[in-house]
Order: C-alpha cells, then sequence, then structure tokens
C-alpha cells in the first residue's frame, strides 16, 4: 500500500466516515488535507470567513442529519469558528470542526500562530481531543463522528498540530474503521408510557411541544400520527417545525401564548425547558401544569423545572409507544372544548396580522414583507430567518409545512448565521426553494459570503429587510444602532449575484419573481419602516 502522510489519512478517514462535502477557508498546515479531499472527490465549498464555514456545516448537518464537516488553519483561523461551533453547541447540532495546529514540537515555544486551541474548544463541544499520532487519525476521527451524533447531537473538535499532519506513516499498517451508524432507538420504559397517556386522559387542556429531537430522530410522522391518534394541538419550537404541517387542524400559531398559560397538561418531546419557552415555568404556564418530558438525553429530564412523567428514550421510538397506547384509551372528544377556544383565538387573530401585513404604507412594515414572502414561497421551501425585528415579526407570519425547513438564529440567539445557513442549506438540498430573511444587521455581519454563494454558484435568495441599522428605534436614541441604508443588492451585484432595490410594497413580489428567475445567488435590499418594532416573550431583561 506504501507511505501516506498524516494529511493523507485524515482526508480519507473524513471520507470513510461519510463526509462527501468540505466546509472551509484554505491555508496552513491544512492545505494538503484540503488538497487531499478534493482528490478523493469531496465537494470543497471555500468561505470567506471560517465563522462562515462552520455555519454552512451547521447548517449542511441540520438538512442532512449528517455531521458536517468545517476546517480552518492554525491559530486565528480555527479560532474563527468558534462562535459557529458554539452555535451548534448550544442548538445541539452534530458536526466535526478540524483545526489545524502549530507543530507538537514547538508547543510552549512561542510558535507561529500557537494558542491552546484545545482547551478553547472543550466548554463548547461535545468532545474534543488532539491527535498525537498519525496512526490514530482514522480511529480519532471514527470516534469523532459517534461522538457528534450519539445520544443529544453536538459538535467536536479536532486538533491536528502541523508535525502530525506531515508524519508519514506505512499504510498497510493503520486500520479504518468501517464507517459510523447510528445507535439502536431507545424506547421508553413501558410503565412510564402507560403513565403518560393515563395524565393525558385526565386533562382537559393537554398541550404537546416539539423540539429538536423530533427532527434528529426523523419523527415527523411519528409525532403527525400521535397529534392525528390523541387530537391534542400542538406547538413546535425552530428547527422543528414543519414535523406537522402548520395547517393541520390542530396548529394554532397565532394562540400560542393562550395555550401556553392554560396548557394543564403538558406533553414535552425532545427540547430543553430553556430561555425560548421559559424554563416551563410561570407565568408563561400555569403553576400546577403537570409535565410528561421525553428525552434522549437523561440529564435533561426535570432540568429547570420537575418532570411528574420523566421518560428516557428516542423520540420517534417514545411517540411510536405513545400512539400504539393511546388508541383506544384516549378520547378526542374530551379536548373539544379546549380545541375551539384555541381556534377561535387562532382565527381572530390570524385575521388581525392578515390586515397588518396588507399594509400599503411607506416605509414598508416588516409584516407586509413577509408577506410578500410568505405567498412567494413553495410549500417545501426551505426559510433562514436571521435578525432581531424581521425574526419576530417572521416567526408567526410564515408558516412551515415540511420538517426541518425553517431555520433561524437558534437558542444562542446568534446573528450573523443566515446567508452562511441559506448556502449551507442549499448545498444539502440543490434542488429545493431557499430563502434568506434577513435583517440588515444580521446581514452585515457575514454579507461576504454572496462571494461565496457566486463562486460555487450556490443560488440562494437573500431578502434583507433594511431599517438602517440595529433593531427598530422610533425614539431615535439607542447608541450605535445607525448604519445607514446600505445598498447590499449593489454590493451583491459586484461579487457577481443578481441585486434588486425595493421601496414600495407593490415592487417585492416581482423583484422576488426577477431574483428567483435569475438562477444566480440574489440579494432583494427592501427599504423597511425603521419604528416597526415587533412584540416577543421577554427573554431577559435586556430593554433592546
Amino acid at each position: 500500500m506504501g507511505s501516506i502522510t498524516g494529511s493523507e489519512l485524515l482526508a480519507k478517514s473524513l471520507k470513510a466516515q461519510g463526509m462527501d462535502t468540505l466546509f472551509y477557508l484554505m491555508g496552513g498546515p491544512m492545505l494538503e488535507t484540503e488538497s487531499a479531499c478534493i482528490k478523493l472527490g469531496v465537494r470543497a465549498i471555500d468561505s470567506r470567513h471560517e465563522q462562515g464555514a462552520s455555519m454552512m456545516a451547521h447548517a449542511y448537518s441540520r438538512l442532512t442529519r449528517r455531521p458536517g464537516v468545517c476546517m480552518a488553519s492554525s491559530g486565528p483561523g480555527t479560532i474563527n469558528m468558534a462562535t459557529g461551533v458554539a452555535n451548534a453547541f448550544i442548538d445541539a447540532a452534530p458536526l466535526v470542526a478540524v483545526g489545524g495546529a502549530s507543530p507538537r514540537v514547538y508547543f510552549g515555544m512561542d510558535a507561529f500562530q500557537e494558542v491552546d486551541q484545545l482547551s478553547l474548544f472543550k466548554p463548547i463541544t461535545k468532545w474534543a481531543t488532539r491527535i498525537l499520532d498519525a496512526k490514530r487519525i482514522p480511529d480519532v476521527v471514527a470516534t469523532a463522528f459517534r461522538q457528534a451524533t450519539s445520544g443529544r447531537p453536538g459538535p467536536v473538535f479536532l486538533d491536528l498540530p502541523g508535525d502530525i499532519l506531515g508524519e508519514v506513516v506505512d499504510e498497510s499498517s493503520v486500520t479504518m474503521p468501517a464507517q459510523w451508524k447510528p445507535a439502536p432507538r431507545a424506547h421508553g420504559d413501558p410503565a412510564a408510557i402507560a403513565e403518560a397517556i393515563a395524565l393525558l386522559g385526565r386533562a382537559e387542556r393537554p398541550l404537546i411541544i416539539a423540539g429538536s429531537g423530533v427532527w434528529w430522530s426523523d419523527a415527523a410522522s411519528a409525532l403527525q400520527s400521535f397529534v392525528d391518534t390523541a387530537g391534542i394541538p400542538f406547538y413546535t419550537t425552530p428547527i422543528s417545525r414543519g414535523s406537522v404541517p402548520e395547517d393541520h387542524d390542530l396548529a394554532f400559531l397565532f394562540a400560542r401564548a393562550k395555550a401556553f398559560a392554560e396548557a394543564d397538561v403538558v406533553l414535552n418531546i425532545g427540547t430543553r425547558f430553556n430561555y425560548v419557552i421559559q424554563f416551563g415555568r410561570a407565568p408563561r404556564f400555569a403553576a400546577d401544569l403537570k409535565v410528561i418530558q421525553v428525552d434522549v438525553d437523561p440529564v435533561e429530564l426535570g432540568h429547570n423545572r420537575p418532570a411528574d412523567v420523566p421518560i428516557f428514550g428516542d423520540a420517534r421510538a417514545v411517540l411510536q409507544q405513545l400512539t400504539t397506547e393511546a388508541r383506544g384509551t384516549l378520547d378526542k372528544r374530551r379536548y373539544r372544548a379546549w380545541v375551539d377556544k384555541l381556534k377561535s383565538l387562532d382565527t381572530e387573530k390570524a385575521l388581525e396580522s392578515e390586515k397588518a401585513m396588507s399594509d400599503d404604507k411607506v416605509p414598508i412594515h416588516p409584516l407586509r414583507l413577509c408577506k410578500e414572502v410568505r405567498d412567494f414561497l413553495r410549500r417545501d421551501a426551505i426559510l433562514v430567518v436571521d435578525g432581531q425585528e424581521i425574526l419576530n415579526f417572521g416567526r408567526q407570519s410564515i408558516p412551515t409545512f415540511t420538517a426541518g425547513h425553517r431555520l433561524n438564529s437558534g437558542p444562542f440567539g446568534c446573528m450573523g448565521v443566515g446567508l452562511p445557513f441559506g448556502i449551507g442549506a442549499k448545498v444539502a438540498c440543490p434542488d429545493t426553494q431557499v430563502v434568506v430573511l434577513h435583517g440588515d444587521g444580521s446581514y452585515g455581519i457575514n454579507g461576504n459570503e454572496i462571494d461565496t454563494a457566486v463562486r460555487h454558484r450556490i443560488p440562494v435568495l437573500v431578502v434583507i429587510s433594511n431599517n438602517g441599522g440595529w433593531t427598530a428605534d422610533p425614539k431615535h436614541d439607542k447608541p450605535g444602532r445607525n448604519l445607514g441604508y446600505t445598498r447590499y443588492d449593489k454590493v451583491a451585484v459586484d461579487f457577481g449575484a443578481h441585486g434588486e432595490f425595493v421601496e414600495k410594497p407593490h415592487e417585492i413580489r416581482p423583484a422576488l419573481e426577477r431574483a428567483y428567475a435569475s438562477r444566480k445567488p440574489a440579494v432583494v435590499n427592501v427599504v423597511t419602516d425603521d419604528a416597526a418594532r415587533a412584540t416577543t416573550v421577554r427573554f431577559s431583561a435586556y430593554s433592546t
């Protein structure tokens, strides 16, 4: 078999574990690995910033349910990936981040770009390690993929010193592990399943809250089967939106606050009781709420609030168990008054929202922009939303009908993900319409990645709600808020993309149509009202 370098062995090991796409920014000591990946047929997408590469890999993992892979040079290059890796960590998304490092033999000698990258990444990953022997590369890479996907998913980090990458070994002395495979699904305790259905059978105002665990366990059809069988209204967190189409008879997007506040039993499947749902506590929920909690990570059971019925298990397996137990046991008619109440409120508020979304005023209200985007989207479109005001306006006004096809800043509140997420999503699903709805502030963070989309012919459509700065500012008194109305469309055209500039409501849809028809990466820059402020649940003491 001959000799092989650590760099070549790393490329072969990543490919052996299923990597077919690499997001990276070139540089030493990773150049030989990057070249080897390309020679092996891997699609290599080089970004304009390492943060963009890690975010693209994150979105790619979310659409494919396989670990995305990102790679960067030593020191500053690897550290630039950290924001995207941390976002994947908080988002519980599988990711394999590979960072080059100074040669091991010079550790502690102030070598070029020397910094303790391993210590920096340990707090923001599920698992991080440094490879100190080239022969161990295949085994460690296989372990990285297993760590990223086992139990609660998350990112991992591999630190590769330059001299290990340059080490030459006899290929016949190296064992290449088999490709990782998902572990068998963990089923819930049958006694707990029966207890959960019994509790729901006594409930009058039950509610289902489904999170990312439903997506990662490919449980969309299982969730819909349980919803249909039990007749219980449901809500989803962003990554699981579309698991059940949001025009389902038991989906009441506009009655969310009322549903949460008045529910007497909540079945929480695969989502954390974090700030997004106010830790499951009053006043967001009733003080005497009963909770059934399902999670693949046993540590999450009872975290932040007690679980009356904790169930450790895979979301899909447990939902199938619950559906079987519910058949012939739960009576949908018991919840009719509850369903009718939510439906009435949802219908009333939806009509109010539709009226607000039809506003023809100039400057354009963000809700009018949301309406035009909503009506333009195909039913199976992937929508990425990034910003503050536009994120909040788009939350209820634009539904999702296909599992996994809604991405946003996530529980970390990480702005700047929009365009990189859109690129990663389009690479993962090239035949699906991908639209990114951006605020102008968030777009500016990674807007240069439009060049990445152009160079690699990735036709993602970006729509910017440009209100001239960070957040809305009715009083015009926020320090550092104003950014000016930058012509991002012209910048995009200079990069080789399609650009559109919109100032009037009736111009939005034609601009979207032209941008999409161009079959090029496109930016539609829409001037919106800087005084239009969205209302949302207060997540903290911040006043912005």
